[in-house]
């Protein structure tokens, strides 16, 4: 088999300290493209309104993707950089409620029909902290100016310690087929250094209820790089992972940025791993994931061999999105709440940032989207060639060169050029008709991306952008 068949048939990773070592910096995560830091106040709000509204029958009017982001948490996890707001107070959601109806009828009223829903996406914050009549007349809000596509895509992120087996079988009542469970590690040493108390055995109830009530899909979500965690810890925490036998694992580096998110300030940075343990880790837990079967799908997913982001992969038709990787690439991402990020068309949008500011902008009768970014026709090409990399690990130039009037190698020379370091070091294989990423460089692929980002080299922003590995 030639070295180019060997590359786009093996998902198998090479884990070469030495190259990730070198290579290791900080980098966009490219859950878009160009990366959030980029938007700004001159997209408005009514910028927003006359590209949902040109959505019309045919070739524009998409399916639909719609992210509701739902920011309560009853208790602060040390870790965490999402936008929440931590109370006991559940009536509080009431008031948010009133608010996201409201979007959601503003938003509903700029489409010419009632938009057909492939995918939606409930996240947090904790979603689960709303109680069960306040799901209810959630949901039934979206059913009312929405049509939810028959076996689309409905997914739900999951604290376990708030959710009983109810609960699991409300939310697959109302629709829900796919859920995202919050671990991180099972040590518990750990949790209590993180503040975050949960057994294995309130997670495992959670899981089985969800595969008994018929959700297609259970993904979880780990971290390394939490303080006191040891590779035998973590080798711990994979093996009970691995007795649950979720569909999807992600397994995130913790990015320790105190001067960014607050309730990381009471983390002791005395106890979090130095660097080189993180890579053993790393290097242990991918071994051990492949070893019991799991695919690696990208950066820091894995899945089974007959999960859909597999098989999506294996056919050349998985996306990247603000939620992560997708089987999805033909929607338009309309998005609800505080701080939610959308996609129409070749335009991106953002809500306010602040729960009071959001409030706000409601009760002055308009949508509260504060900011966002029309993309050109080079903003648009660079997004197809990210995306093609980070969820294919191959660029061909053909597609390229049709679909834009391109000549590839001519237009990215000076990327290609960039490149050649990547190729000799092995991580990257060039030829006349592609750019493939070598099982050696497949865990740098953001780096390899990097490359095609023109604003990295044009532009300077503000933004930290979290540790390649």
């Amino acid at each position: 088999m030639s070295t180019s068949s060997q590359a786009r048939d093996s998902r198998q990773l090479v884990f070469d300290r030495e190259l990730i070592v070198r290579y290791d910096g900080n980098g966009p995560r490219y859950t878009s493209y160009p990366t959030a830091d980029r938007f700004g106040a001159g997209f408005t709000c009514a910028d927003y309104c006359q590209t949902v509204s040109q959505r019309a029958p045919g070739t524009l009017a998409k399916p639909l993707s719609l992210y509701f982001h739902l920011p309560f948490c009853n208790t602060v996890c040390y870790y965490c950089a999402c936008n929440k707001v931590i109370t006991k107070d559940t009536s509080r959601a009431d008031q948010y409620l009133d608010y996201l109806i409201r979007e959601i009828n503003l938003q509903a009223d700029l489409l010419p029909h009632k938009g057909l829903v492939r995918q939606l996406h409930f996240g947090g914050g904790t979603p689960t902290f709303l109680n069960h009549a306040q799901l209810e007349r959630l949901m039934g809000a979206i059913n009312e100016r929405f049509k939810l596509q028959q076996g689309g895509e409905f997914s739900i992120e999951i604290d376990p310690r708030k959710v009983g087996i109810e609960t699991v079988q409300l939310l697959a009542q109302l629709g829900f087929n796919r859920m995202s469970v919050g671990i991180q590690d099972f040590d518990p040493a750990v949790q209590k250094a993180v503040n975050r108390i949960q057994s294995y055995d309130e997670t495992r109830v959670v899981i089985e209820a969800a595969r008994m009530y018929g959700f297609k899909s259970v993904s979880v979500d780990l971290i390394y790089g939490l303080p006191l965690q040891t590779l035998e810890s973590i080798a711990g925490t994979l093996e009970q992972v691995l007795q649950l036998r979720p569909d999807r694992i992600s397994l995130y580096n913790y990015a320790h940025l105190p001067e960014r998110f607050m309730p990381q300030r009471r983390i002791n940075a005395d106890e979090l791993p130095a660097a080189d343990v993180k890579l053993d880790i790393l290097q242990m837990a991918i071994a051990r994931l492949e070893e019991a079967g799991y695919v690696f799908i990208g950066m820091d997913h894995f899945a089974l061999p007959n999960d859909e982001l597999t098989i999506a992969q294996r056919r050349g038709r998985l996306h990247r999105n603000f939620q992560g990787y997708s089987t999805h690439a033909d929607c338009d991402l309309m998005a609800f709440g505080v701080s939610a990020i959308g996609k129409v068309g070749a335009s991106y949008n953002q809500n306010a940032k602040d729960l009071d500011e959001y409030y706000r902008l409601l009760d002055a009768g308009g949508l509260p989207v504060v900011r966002g970014m029309r993309l050109g026709p080079d903003d648009l090409l660079r997004r197809a060639v990210i995306q093609a990399l980070m969820c294919q690990f191959e660029v061909y130039y053909q597609p390229f060169e049709v679909g834009y009037m391109i000549d590839f190698a001519q237009y990215f020379d000076e990327e290609l050029q960039a490149l050649r370091q990547f190729v000799d070091d092995g991580l990257v294989e060039i030829d006349h008709e592609a750019v493939r990423v070598l099982p050696r460089g497949r865990l740098l692929v953001r780096s390899i991306a990097m490359q095609f980002d023109r604003y990295l080299r044009t532009r300077q922003t503000q933004a930290r952008y979290s540790k390649l590995i």
